[in-house]
């Protein structure tokens, strides 16, 4: 029997590519030597001049390139827009909702200071139609006042703030992620073990834009789930240039002390530390209008109302809670009564008990559709993933973390959990280069871009493990079974293996050259080189 180095990182197959290793952290981990001080995003506003009533679009045009939109006035009541960019073809992209930050944010912006939307993230462009859709009758958009800073050709998000019925468009270049070694998180950890947290320092958080310490309550009773809006069409190395430009939007442009929410979650299932303070302390964030105490807020990466979040990004998202209100023995199954403290977007009046489920969303308590309406269809999933924190996972929830891959695809197609293959026992795992392989009760699934998935079952199953699994002269199986009158047929890259009916041996063939294998022991198993514990049903 084989016996061989414990599993690589663990990634999704895609159905029709290979999803690169890409990074999930700007500058590395703790402890790789100094590195330089990390690029920051840039933040400049272009004002929105002479919108009055009704829908106006107007087209921004910037010569460096950006890929984040916000807009920000004294006042966006009754104000929404819809952004969309120019691509590199000259043709334009989807429009995108501008989703204003309603309850988010400290409540004293409610006396004053700039309002503003969710940052859109559009695509690298630099060019950007926006669609402004004002209360009849508003007041004519005008130029804020000339500024004595000398001419940049922009205009520094922190030097002109709006005034007066100033509406402007904020346009934020992302720095750009180097590439990197370390792999992508997985979809199915440990029983007990939180998704791997990019910390502030790891994303690049410049800690000179934070203003003042931290604020601790006295422990977290429920966790908070939003979405950030915009597209969701960026890459795994976006994501930390997302998060630093949403952190330097909230402190440099809307005069925030520090990013709103205490985690964000991308797409891909990476997890990255928000406010400052600490994941595993009660850190007070400003993401949820009225009940911010006693809360953590979670943001996932994109846009919800329609397009539900990915698999291992629901997944991420419920283990990421589970862990946190873990900490303070919060059953995420359970409810709880928060005190409101009001405000003009909180469902519920100052001094209010409502009743929460303990994992809940910001529309549950605020006037918003955050976190749209296909990730709330989605938070009984979130719920129960962040109850069984602490169980292994088990059949449905492997099969659960497959779907969207060309292993889920293949298995899917011959019968899921009633095919001959039967229920997942580990999750997907890294082969030898591109592969990709499922193990099931009854075989395992493989996968390559070249390939394709195909499945391997019984003695053919045995007889190619001991040959060597992919890494041994036959590669990878090109085909399934094919079943003749008195064999059973499997192609690989380099050759076949056939089980004989009558017999009950199996013969490899190479070049044409057939050599008929010894039968393995009774007993055995075929061992992958990258070993899993198989999953108790």
């Amino acid at each position: 029997m084989l016996c061989r180095r414990p599993a690589p990182s663990i990634l999704y197959t895609a159905i029709a590519a290979t999803i690169v290793i890409l990074p999930w952290a700007v500058n590395g981990l703790p402890g790789e030597g100094d590195k330089p001080a990390p690029e920051m995003p840039r933040l400049a506003q272009q004002p929105l001049v002479g919108l009055g009533g009704g829908e106006t679009i107007r087209e921004i045009h910037q010569d460096t390139p950006f890929s984040m939109v916000a807009l920000t006035a004294p006042d966006l009541t009754g104000t929404s827009a819809r952004i969309r960019a120019k691509k590199a073809d000259g043709t334009w992209g989807p429009w995108y909702e501008a989703e204003t930050l309603e309850g988010v944010g400290p409540e004293a912006t409610e006396a004053g200071g700039p309002r503003g939307t969710e940052p859109v993230f559009v695509g690298r462009t630099t060019t950007v139609q926006i669609a402004v859709t004002r209360p009849a009758g508003a007041p004519t958009t005008e130029a804020p006042p000339q500024s004595d800073e000398p001419n940049l050709g922009y205009v520094p998000a922190t030097v002109e703030q709006p005034f007066g019925q100033n509406l402007n468009a904020v346009l934020i270049s992302p720095p750009q992620a180097p590439i990197d070694t370390t792999p992508m998180p997985n979809a199915v950890n440990a029983p007990g073990v939180p998704p791997n947290i990019i910390s502030r320092a790891q994303w690049g958080a410049d800690e000179s834009l934070r203003c003042g310490n931290p604020h601790y309550d006295n422990g977290i009773r429920a966790g908070v789930v939003h979405h950030t809006a915009g597209s969701n069409d960026y890459a795994p190395e976006d994501s930390a240039g997302i998060v630093r430009s949403i952190y330097a939007y909230h402190t440099q442009t809307l005069g925030w002390c520090d990013l709103a929410y205490n985690a964000l979650v991308d797409k891909y299932g990476q997890v990255f530390e928000g406010r400052g303070g600490g994941m595993d302390k009660p850190v007070k964030g400003s993401h949820t209008g009225g009940f911010n105490t006693n809360t953590w807020g979670v943001a996932m990466l994109g846009n919800f109302d329609v397009v539900p979040p990915t698999p291992i990004q629901l997944r991420t998202t419920g283990r990421l809670l589970g862990w946190r209100l873990g900490l303070d023995r919060v059953d995420p199954r359970g409810t709880v009564v928060l005190t409101s403290a009001g405000g003009s977007f909180a469902k519920f009046p100052r001094g209010a008990t409502p009743t929460f489920p303990s994992i809940f969303t910001h529309r549950d308590a605020g006037i918003t559709d955050c976190p749209g309406n296909a990730a709330y269809a989605a938070m009984d999933q979130i719920r129960d993933i962040a109850a069984r924190f602490n169980k292994p996972p088990g059949p449905e929830e492997l099969a659960e973390s497959l779907r969207g891959g060309a292993i889920f695809a293949r298995w899917e197609s011959m019968g899921g959990m009633k095919s001959p293959l039967g229920a997942p026992t580990s999750p997907e795992a890294a082969g030898a280069g591109s592969t990709r392989y499922v193990t099931f009760e009854h075989g395992a699934v493989y996968w390559s871009p070249d390939s394709g998935a195909e499945p391997v079952t019984g003695a053919i199953y045995q007889a190619w493990g001991s040959l060597g699994f992919e890494r041994g002269a036959l590669g990878l199986p090109t085909s399934a079974e094919i079943h003749e009158p008195l064999w059973i047929k499997q192609n690989f890259q380099h050759g076949t293996l056939n089980f004989d009916r009558e017999k009950g041996t199996v013969t490899r063939v190479i070049d044409g050259v057939p050599v008929e294998l010894p039968p393995p022991p009774d007993d055995a198993v075929p061992v992958q080189l990258e070993r899993f514990t198989p999953v108790t049903p």
